[in-house]
């Protein structure tokens, strides 16, 4: 394999090419979109890394401008997203934000707005005004009112645990400054939200005992209130995240998630053997998304060489997909499911991989291909998820 013909393949399936390559294919998946509005400094960027498990540094690269006044993170990456966030410019600032622009665009696209206020901040009218605007275009749209920053209403003190609000305890063990803060919201915004969540998603270092305060309800609040279908990235990325502990392969998983998805939405096209065409594209992409997590140079004869131990495997289950979707009816269903599990079982034979040569231990093809069977079989049960299961229920 010349390197010329490397630098042929990597230009070919660069994300940018593979962006365009793949947009058909995109339009197929079920990707929740999340609308953030609120002031600065109120926790919109702490609710997205909670979220997606992503840095401050990756979201703030991630994020692109689309209209004059806000911008949208595709988590994790544009190419192949799970999540997606529109990010709205405060309200408060100089240059007045009309959201009728972001209106046109989104409006459709949007599936829950998230309003942001920090619990101890009463002057909302600018905010409320917007969020008017926004509630009254499409009244069936969910509204999360997220009061943030709790701590400020008891200063010094840790949070009451466990998280008691929305219970009966609520009343009695809420300090009463923040209660008195809550009540002046829920009476401000309460003709515009569908519900309202207290949360403190702080740094670690800042020293509270529970640095999430409120995000499993922020989690099992958004799995309420989405459409049934744009539930499953969220049940799928906690489900899987659950057998993990390593830095690199809690990083990788969601590109992991994301591609398999993807190849999964270009298996339900009905003509036989189109897959065979991008499925390489999809795969290829992941893998060298995945040398670049784990700081792995991917060589053509790097590729040849994985993808030798791999092939077989893979060829005969792509054989099969495409013979699936000659199956009257359950054709495609079937042919999605394969193409996402295999996907899946690859990437994470390639982190396996990744893993153990940083530890300075080359695995040889049995290892990778018991491995690869392993995560395969895994994959099965966690397509088979329900996608109105609770993330924070045991497997």
């Amino acid at each position: 394999m010349s390197r010329s013909w490397w630098r042929r393949w990597q230009q070919r399936f660069s994300e940018d090419a593979l962006s365009r390559q793949l947009a058909p294919f995109r339009q197929k998946l079920a990707v929740p979109f999340l609308w953030l509005l609120g002031k600065s400094q109120t926790g919109k960027t702490s609710v997205i890394r909670y979220l997606t498990g992503a840095t401050d540094a990756e979201i703030g690269k991630g994020f692109r401008a689309t209209t004059k006044h806000s911008r949208v993170y595709y988590f994790p990456s544009e190419a192949a997203p799970l999540l997606a966030f529109l990010d709205t410019r405060s309200p408060q600032e100089a240059d007045y934000y009309d959201p009728r622009q972001d209106l046109a665009q989104f409006e459709q696209q949007a599936h829950a707005l998230l309003v942001t206020v920090r619990c101890s901040d009463l002057a909302l009218d600018p905010l409320l005004a917007v969020l008017r605007q926004v509630r009254s275009a499409e009244p069936s749209r969910p509204v999360i009112l997220l009061i943030t920053c709790l701590h400020e209403a008891y200063p010094g003190q840790q949070h009451v645990e466990p998280y008691f609000f929305g219970t009966s305890a609520e009343q009695s063990l809420v300090p009463e400054p923040l209660r008195r803060l809550l009540e002046a919201h829920r009476q401000r915004f309460a003709d515009l939200i569908d519900t309202l969540l207290p949360l403190d998603l702080t740094p670690s270092e800042e020293g509270f005992n529970d640095p999430n305060y409120g995000g499993p309800a922020l989690k099992e609040t958004l799995l309420r209130f989405l459409p049934e279908i744009y539930k499953q990235s969220f049940v799928q990325l906690e489900e899987a995240q659950k057998t993990l502990t390593s830095w690199h392969e809690r990083r990788a998983l969601p590109y992991i998630l994301a591609y398999s998805s993807l190849a999964a939405a270009a298996a339900t096209f009905p003509l036989p053997w189109i897959d065979m065409l991008v499925l390489p594209a999809i795969q290829v992409r992941l893998v060298y998304h995945l040398a670049e997590l784990y700081g792995q140079s991917l060589t053509g004869g790097r590729f040849r060489e994985l993808a030798a131990s791999l092939g077989l495997g893979l060829l005969v289950r792509q054989t099969v997909r495409e013979a699936a979707k000659l199956i009257p009816g359950l054709g495609s269903v079937a042919a999605a499911t394969l193409a996402g599990t295999s996907t899946y079982a690859l990437g994470r034979a390639f982190c396996y991989y990744y893993s153990a040569v940083l530890r300075g231990h080359v695995p040889k093809a049995d290892e990778l291909r018991r491995f690869y069977q392993q995560e395969l079989r895994l994959a099965e049960k966690l397509w088979k998820q329900p996608a109105n299961s609770n993330p924070g229920d045991k497997a």
